[in-house]
């Protein structure tokens, strides 16, 4: 009995935020975020094709590249560290992919078949595309027709 009545009264002496779980931080509605200021870039490669987003100094924001001999897309983003998910955001669809860090680039990335139905999401989403790792925040940028391309070719 005691011991009943001292776990009832260190639940007692707990403050309320540690007895009640907390709600999950809402998610960012990315329909509404205005996309990053930059220009989209598309090239042929020795592989296929990439297409880049590059912010005002013309560095590379992010990437989608085409291996087409193996018809898979990378998915890539700078980075300071790991991070164990890519987040990829439509508006048609979210999706968090298994990531990758490579420390010599600094780019972490993600690999997917070119005929996975997420780059269907991302070639018809309205206006707005969204790629993060998990533990950062994500880059908003304009929905154009170079990353489009990549898939296109890939598929082709």
């Amino acid at each position: 009995m005691r011991l009943i009545v001292a776990f009832f009264a260190a639940l007692v002496a707990l403050p309320v935020s540690a007895q009640v779980p907390q709600a999950a931080q809402p998610a960012v509605d990315y329909t509404i975020a205005t996309p990053a200021a930059g220009r989209w870039t598309y090239a042929r490669t020795a592989t296929g094709s990439a297409a880049s987003f590059l912010d005002a100094a013309s560095r590379a924001q992010l990437t989608f590249t085409c291996v087409r001999s193996v018809r898979h897309i990378s998915i890539a983003r700078p980075a300071t560290g790991a991070a164990p998910y890519l987040m990829v955001w439509s508006t048609a669809e979210r999706r968090s992919l298994p990531a990758s860090f490579n420390p010599a680039t600094g780019l972490i990335s993600a690999d997917l078949s070119a005929f996975d139905k997420l780059f269907d999401a991302l070639a018809f989403s309205r206006g707005r595309i969204a790629v993060g790792p998990s533990n950062a925040p994500a880059l908003v940028a304009p929905a154009e027709p170079e990353y489009i391309r990549v898939i296109e070719d890939c598929r082709s």
